[in-house]
């Protein structure tokens, strides 16, 4: 089988961390081998010595059958766009789990999904496709987790919960067992969400209120 051309979607911050992460990965070199970035900002390396370019924008990178994706963007309408736009294209994007992350018995996983070090699922979750858990988050048992969404570092989303789809969680929050977030949310950094939040609201403290009260 030949080795494939993993390019990295994303060349900021968190686009050089997963090129780290990926080779760190024992299917680094055997199945796939990191060929370069996807961004819209041909200069988004400058500075950083880093060893591999930005190798095209989402509708030049080369998409052939020896290429594979891997989402490194944060904020979900900025992957919705630019994920359809290379889905567009045909191409295969890699779900991928860092060898540090514990993932449990019946935790089902869709396309392009992100586990980053330190990630931890329990049990019975379902997790939508291009969902982001950054470094240190969890999951507990029979949560659900709707596509694009992103779980910032250190989240902790307790057992039952419902995290609907292009919710945004900022880190070190924390849900509540059980509680809903709706679609489109957005859950402040270090906040503590004990009740149902609405779809498309912001949230931040402890206990979690909307923006601006």
């Amino acid at each position: 089988m030949p080795v494939k051309d993993l390019y990295i979607v994303g060349a900021g911050g968190f686009g050089r961390e997963m090129l780290g992460w990926v080779r760190q990965h024992p299917d680094c070199g055997r199945l796939w081998q990191p060929a370069g970035f996807v961004d819209d900002n041909p200069r988004a390396l400058d500075g950083f010595a880093v060893d591999l370019a930005v190798s095209g924008t989402p509708e030049t990178v080369p998409v052939t059958g020896n290429t594979l994706f891997v989402c490194a963007l944060g904020r979900p309408a900025v992957k919705r766009r630019i994920i359809g736009i290379l889905r567009g294209r045909g191409a295969e994007f890699l779900t991928f789990i860092h060898p540090s992350s514990v993932v449990g018995e019946r935790v089902r996983l869709g396309e392009g999904t992100v586990f980053c070090p330190g990630v931890i699922l329990t049990s019975d979750i379902e997790i939508g496709e291009f969902v982001l858990f950054n470094c240190g988050a969890s999951a507990g048992h029979d949560t659900v987790v709707g596509a694009f969404a992103s779980v910032s570092g250190h989240v902790d989303l307790t057992s039952r919960t419902r995290i609907g789809q292009d919710v945004f969680v900022g880190s070190h929050a924390v849900i509540i067992p059980g509680v809903n977030v709706g679609q489109g949310a957005v859950i402040g950094a270090g906040a503590v969400v004990v009740a149902p939040v609405k779809p498309g609201l912001t949230v931040f403290g402890n206990p979690a209120r909307p923006l601006g009260q």
